[in-house]
């Protein structure tokens, strides 16, 4: 019998597999064009904007269906990676109080100056994945989970003070719009696109934060030389019951220092791990980074006194209204011992508090009460994410809760409901021992209300307070980043939107960025910039008082003014070659490292140098994988051999072109100077042949020991940002 052939099917061509899965898609794709929103119910939503409070001051409402369904959704979007903050590196570490606080708080970690409170800091960046870069514009991250004995305690904050915001419910609309665009996956860790800038330019509430998104605190030189934020106003409360709003800030001891946005994208493709590799490197090395923690206190009873409102998070209280009083130090001294049980598996939230410290109506700090414990219930598998040793507190936990995912505690007996007779009524209630936490009693007596205070609408005070703190350089540097942001957004009409938004912060700013992208400041725009206008109420129109206006300036926002007192853990880069001249390389080196620097040698050959004097040094690194960008300041020693290889080597002359161009303080021995006449600035040195130490951080002389003190002082500054005049360096 003959074999049957097996059918053959006809082969579409590429056009009509293509049409087949279109139309195999389409009943699963959603347009909302003209559409009406709903929830996932169907239901039309008349409110996307704004939350259920209690009053448009007062605590947001649980019974917020709409905000819930929007926070959930957002919460679950993506496992295991976290949705915001994927990319962190973390570290233990001590806190210890200077005295006691209790006149504030009857916090016990803040009243006592004798014991050590350890912590858990995750620094992160927001928008990118895990795998992306260290050095991206950015916000950054910075949570402090302190293992009080009374509980954890988690200071979740920002390395800048505001946030986009106002309200918790646009949470997610601002993270879809700076994440990378849903139709293909682009860019990844930017937010130079269009629906970022889409999603700004209809905020104005955004403005403020912008500010500070696109200056030098976006690309710090390290995670030890950044600040942090609790962003949030909280509350401190004594033993008496009395109430004072606070502001948390974490203070460098290092200073708060940046690189160039150009120096940023080469390190990010040279070394993409550059901040997690030198906050472990500088623990390993037991240059413990180190924190003070500050705090604004404000009484009750100036709530109202000022012309922003204290629960606004996109407002800072100026340092020259409240001043900052430090109050402690955090030590980070040890580095984890496996990065995902610990560094990933960590889980933070904003409601883990302790008696002594409280909430206040911040509408998004609300919102955060209930995100975060949201998406750690399927990011970490269940309700037990309090188990994994990370996460413990250091006392221990007894409550009714049980069984779950991944549960570990071993409970015994019958009894796992409260109250009850058979177990003797244990646990107990702390109540019963007139301890334990207690929310503070503040009076509520609102309307619910979607809506916003009219003491929220004034979007651009603070945002022309920051920009006119800075210095020129920084000012340079925000029309920059704008620049190049706003130059990759391909819709003009979202370009004219931002130009018009940045006109009501700065006139000059606005013009230098407008110029920038080729297009006019529009003397008004369509549709109307705010687009969270409330639904059941006309919002008011916030008018700044004469009160406002007064202040002009603040220091405390120019990074201008950070500490400039030290060069411990710098990263310095020695250029040599054979027959260096060893004295100049040791007594430089010799004098860097007394000051807490960290030198290496480079060369054009890994291995070993010989001396002019047959002695042997050891090279750190070659061109071929070191760059200046690695480094914070260059010396070039004496040596007739070594000073004419490094002249003729084109990786010698770019290593200082690229430390010129980024402002980085550059010596050199007098015999030397020959190799700095081959670079682009050697039109900067001077020409009577006559020994000195220059303006602009350039520092040449034949005494090595006169080189290593003007060194010292010249690295301080950190960078020499005049020469961006001349910056534009082939490099």
């Amino acid at each position: 019998m003959a074999s049957k052939k097996p059918t053959q099917r006809a082969v579409p061509d590429t056009k009509d597999t293509e049409n087949i899965k279109t139309e195999q898609l389409k009943p699963h794709t959603a347009n909302a064009d003209n559409e009406l929103m709903t929830t996932d119910q169907g239901v039309r939503i008349n409110d996307d904007q704004n939350t259920l409070k209690a009053g448009d001051r007062g605590p947001s409402l649980m019974e917020d269906f709409i905000f819930r369904e929007k926070m959930t959704h957002f919460d679950h979007e993506r496992i295991p990676e976290r949705i915001v903050h994927a990319r962190g590196t973390a570290a233990h570490g001590v806190f210890r109080v200077y005295e006691s606080q209790s006149a504030l708080t009857k916090a016990a970690f803040l009243n006592d100056a004798k014991a050590e409170t350890p912590v858990f800091v995750r620094f992160s960046t927001v928008a990118g994945s895990r795998g992306s870069t260290d050095l991206a514009r950015d916000v950054r991250g910075f949570a402090v989970k302190f293992y009080t004995q009374e509980g954890n305690f988690d200071l979740v904050g920002n390395n800048m003070p505001v946030f986009f915001i106002q309200d918790a419910m646009k949470f997610p609309d601002l993270i879809h719009a700076a994440k990378p665009e849903p139709d293909n996956e682009i860019p990844q860790a930017a937010t130079a696109h269009d629906t970022f800038w889409d999603f700004i330019s209809l905020m104005p509430e955004s403005t403020h934060m912008i500010m500070w998104a696109m200056s030098d605190r976006a690309i710090p030189r390290s995670l030890r030389m950044m600040e942090g934020f609790g962003v949030h106003t909280f509350r401190l409360v004594n033993e008496a019951g009395l109430s004072h709003f606070v502001k948390f800030h974490w203070k460098p001891v290092l200073g708060v220092h940046s690189v160039c946005w150009d120096e940023a994208q080469k390190i990010s493709g040279k070394d993409p791990d550059f901040h997690r590799r030198d906050l472990w490197d500088a623990i390993e090395s037991g240059n413990y980074p180190e924190w003070e923690l500050g705090i604004q206190v404000i009484p009750e009873a100036d709530e109202h006194k000022f012309d922003f409102d204290l629960l606004d998070p996109t407002k800072i209280v100026p340092e020259e209204l409240v001043p900052v009083q430090l109050i402690g130090r955090l030590t980070l001294n040890r580095n984890p011992d496996n990065f995902f049980a610990e560094t990933e598996q960590v889980a933070f939230h904003v409601g883990n508090i302790v008696p002594g410290i409280d909430f206040t109506n911040d509408p998004l700090m609300q919102g955060r009460l209930f995100s975060y414990t949201d998406t750690q219930l399927i990011r970490l598998g269940g309700p037990n994410f309090h188990e994994i040793p990370i996460n413990r507190p250091v006392v221990p936990v007894h409550n009714n809760q049980r069984d779950g995912f991944m549960r570990q505690t071993i409970n015994k007996g019958k009894v796992s409901y409260s109250p009850n007779s058979l177990g003797g009524g244990c646990p107990y209630q702390a109540g019963r021992m007139d301890a334990g936490f207690t929310s503070y009693p503040e009076r509520i007596d609102a309307e619910k209300v979607r809506r916003r205070s009219p003491s929220f609408f004034d979007h651009f005070s603070q945002a022309r307070l920051f920009f006119n703190s800075q210095s020129e350089a920084e000012k340079n540097h925000i029309i920059d980043a704008l620049s190049f942001e706003l130059g990759k957004v391909q819709t003009i009409a979202i370009r004219e939107r931002m130009l018009y938004t940045l006109s009501q912060v700065d006139k000059g700013l606005a013009a230098e960025v407008a110029y920038a992208l080729g297009l006019k400041i529009p003397s008004e725009v369509h549709p109307p910039l705010n687009q969270s206008i409330p639904a059941d109420g006309k919002p008011e129109v916030y008018q700044p008082t004469e009160k406002q206006i007064k202040l002009q300036r603040s220091e405390a926002l120019s990074m201008a003014n950070t500490v400039k007192n030290t060069i411990r853990t710098r990263k310095i880069a020695i250029l040599a070659a054979d027959g260096v001249d060893e004295a100049s390389v040791n007594t430089v080196s010799q004098l860097l490292k007394d000051e807490g620097a960290i030198v290496e040698i480079i060369a054009p050959r890994l291995g070993t140098l010989q001396s002019e004097n047959d002695e042997v040094i050891e090279v750190h690194q070659s061109f071929l994988t070191a760059s200046s960008v690695f480094y914070d300041a260059v010396y070039v020693p004496g040596g007739t051999n070594s000073v004419a290889t490094l002249e003729a080597d084109p990786d010698a002359i770019h290593f200082l072109n690229e430390a010129f161009r980024h402002c980085k303080a550059i010596a050199a021995d007098d015999d030397a100077t020959q190799v700095l006449e081959a670079t682009y600035f050697s039109r900067k040195l001077p020409k009577d042949g006559t020994e000195s130490v220059m303006d602009e951080g350039i520092i040449i002389d034949a005494d090595a020991n006169v080189v290593g003190r003007e060194f010292v002082r010249a690295i301080a500054q950190h960078r020499f940002w005049d020469r961006e005049q001349v910056r534009k360096v082939p490099a």
